[in-house]
Protein backbone atom coordinates (compact mmCIF):
# COMPACT_ATOMS: atom_id res chain seq x y z
CA UNK A 1 0.00 0.00 0.00
CA UNK A 2 3.01 2.02 0.89
CA UNK A 3 4.21 2.26 -2.90
CA UNK A 4 0.55 2.93 -4.45
CA UNK A 5 0.62 5.86 -2.19
CA UNK A 6 3.99 6.97 -3.44
CA UNK A 7 3.24 6.05 -6.78
CA UNK A 8 0.02 7.79 -6.93
CA UNK A 9 1.87 11.27 -5.53
CA UNK A 10 4.05 10.89 -8.70
CA UNK A 11 1.44 10.67 -10.85
CA UNK A 12 -0.53 13.43 -9.41
CA UNK A 13 2.32 14.95 -9.67
CA UNK A 14 2.90 14.48 -13.10
CA UNK A 15 -0.52 15.34 -13.91
CA UNK A 16 -0.34 18.87 -12.61
CA UNK A 17 3.08 19.31 -14.56
CA UNK A 18 1.50 17.60 -17.99
CA UNK A 19 -1.63 20.11 -17.21
CA UNK A 20 0.21 23.63 -17.49
CA UNK A 21 2.61 21.95 -20.43
CA UNK A 22 -0.46 21.22 -22.15
CA UNK A 23 -1.75 24.78 -21.72
CA UNK A 24 1.47 26.48 -23.19
CA UNK A 25 1.28 24.05 -26.22
CA UNK A 26 -2.28 25.36 -26.68
CA UNK A 27 -1.03 28.68 -26.51
CA UNK A 28 1.76 28.72 -28.88
CA UNK A 29 -0.69 27.02 -31.70
CA UNK A 30 -3.05 29.74 -31.11
CA UNK A 31 0.03 31.78 -31.88
CA UNK A 32 1.32 29.75 -34.95
CA UNK A 33 -2.33 29.81 -36.59
CA UNK A 34 -2.38 33.37 -36.03
CA UNK A 35 1.03 33.81 -37.90
CA UNK A 36 0.81 31.34 -40.37
CA UNK A 37 -2.18 29.51 -40.75
CA UNK A 38 -1.62 27.38 -44.07
CA UNK A 39 2.18 26.36 -42.48
CA UNK A 40 0.37 25.18 -39.08
CA UNK A 41 -2.11 23.40 -40.69
CA UNK A 42 0.14 21.53 -42.33
CA UNK A 43 2.28 20.33 -39.61
CA UNK A 44 -0.57 19.56 -37.29
CA UNK A 45 -1.68 17.04 -40.04
CA UNK A 46 1.68 15.23 -40.22
CA UNK A 47 1.55 15.53 -35.94
CA UNK A 48 -2.13 14.00 -36.78
CA UNK A 49 -0.66 11.29 -39.29
CA UNK A 50 2.17 10.30 -36.88
CA UNK A 51 -0.34 10.01 -33.87
CA UNK A 52 -3.04 7.62 -35.86
CA UNK A 53 0.60 5.47 -36.40
CA UNK A 54 1.27 5.67 -32.83
CA UNK A 55 -2.19 4.27 -32.28
CA UNK A 56 -2.02 1.64 -34.36
CA UNK A 57 1.00 0.33 -32.98
CA UNK A 58 -0.01 0.54 -29.73
CA UNK A 59 -3.19 -1.62 -30.41
CA UNK A 60 -0.55 -4.03 -31.73
CA UNK A 61 1.45 -3.79 -27.64
CA UNK A 62 -1.92 -4.79 -26.02
CA UNK A 63 -2.51 -7.77 -28.58
CA UNK A 64 1.09 -9.14 -28.08
CA UNK A 65 1.11 -12.13 -25.46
Amino acid sequence: MKKYKKSLKLVNQIQRIRSKNNKNWMDLLRLSLKLDHKSTSKILYQIYKDDQKISKLAKKLLSVK
